[in-house]
């Protein structure tokens, strides 16, 4: 059991990450999926309303979630070497 605070608050963060990834780099797939819808058909309005929109949700989403994880494992790479 992890009764240390700090180590419990951290694998929230990178859970948060993990999710905050999973989230941005598949609004980033909706939005070259419609691309390429767009692409084979005509794109409506609607169609480049949600390219847009995913591309700015993933890139919202995306950009903490990625310094968050790399800040989780450089956390943990730091205690290893002090052996904590």
């Amino acid at each position: 059991m992890n009764d240390d605070p700090v180590r419990a608050r951290r694998a929230r963060i990178d859970r948060a990450s993990r999710l905050g990834q999973r989230v941005g780099y598949g609004c980033y797939a909706v939005a070259v999926v419609a691309f390429f819808v767009g692409f084979a058909t005509s794109y409506s309005t609607a169609l480049v309303t949600l390219i847009v929109a995913a591309l700015a949700v993933g890139s919202i989403t995306l950009l903490p979630a990625i310094i968050l994880g790399y800040a989780v494992k450089a956390a943990e790479r730091e205690d290893r070497e002090r052996g904590a």
